[in-house]
């Protein structure tokens, strides 16, 4: 059973993979289990894979991200041995040298960048470009009569080869791409549950924020009322002192005039 924190991790992963999808890779998560993704690995033009459709798996741990997962690879494609698991410097042989901030797309072009190597380890085997050629080219036919291939990628179950979501046309300058549609589990979709929660949140945000704005501006207005009402005091104070010094004046003036 996945931790959190390796559930927080591939759910987030499964969103990058699907918004930035390396090149010629593509992956997701078994909708039972998230520690189990499938993957499809297409070959690169110019290389002895090319029209290749290779199946695997990556056996992730429940302490993942901390720890390396296993790598399989189902297809046999004259590079490794088909469901065995394969050794390189991001898998589960090699704890000691893992990095916790790899991720799927990391993982998946490393172990592309491994496949088009020579170098020879554990679940590899040794064939010439001929043989990794006819592979090739048997590949997606082979793939249609594995159930776990069905079970885990049925909208490539064509007659037709389909194109992973980026088979690298924008890392060469490509912009037009049609890719092939994106499947996604049930378990990894807003339930509509979530997407109302989320919708009574925001508005219920929205209301408080509108009530604060709504308190600030009563309080500012609460505020300009004493200093109008002060204003027009002082006018007024001002006024009757004015008035009152000239009856003043008036009243001396008279009574100086009446005495001489």
């Amino acid at each position: 059973m996945a931790s959190k924190a390796a559930q927080k991790r591939l759910s987030k992963e499964f969103v990058v993979m699907q918004r930035e999808p390396p090149p010629f890779v593509w992956a997701s998560p078994d909708e039972k289990n998230i520690l189990t993704w499938n993957f499809l690995i297409r070959g690169p033009p110019d290389s002895p894979y090319d029209g290749g459709e290779y199946h695997g798996v990556l056996l992730f741990p429940a302490e993942y991200p901390f720890k390396p997962p296993g790598i399989k690879m189902f297809t046999p494609s004259g590079r490794f041995h088909p469901d065995r698991k394969i050794c390189f410097s991001m898998s589960d042989f090699h704890p000691g040298s893992w990095n916790p901030a790899w991720s799927v797309a990391t993982i998946l072009t490393g172990l592309l960048s491994f496949m088009l190597s020579d170098e020879m380890t554990t679940g590899s085997v040794t064939s010439t470009d001929a043989h990794k050629r006819a592979f090739a080219a048997r590949s997606h036919a082979f793939n249609l009569t594995q159930q776990r291939f069905r079970d885990a990628f049925p909208e490539y179950c064509t007659s037709t080869l389909h194109n992973p979501p980026n088979m690298g046309e924008k890392e060469r300058g490509k912009s037009d791409v049609k890719t092939s549609p994106i499947h996604i589990p049930p378990s990894f979709r807003p339930s509509t549950a979530s997407s109302t929660l989320r919708a009574a949140t925001l508005e219920s945000r929205d209301a408080a924020s509108a009530s604060h704005s709504e308190a600030i501006t009563r309080t500012s207005g609460a505020a300009q009322v004493p200093v109008g009402w002060m204003t027009t005091w002082r006018h007024f104070i001002t006024e009757k002192w004015r008035l009152c010094a000239f009856i003043a004046l008036a009243v001396m003036v008279s009574r100086f005039s009446s005495r001489a």
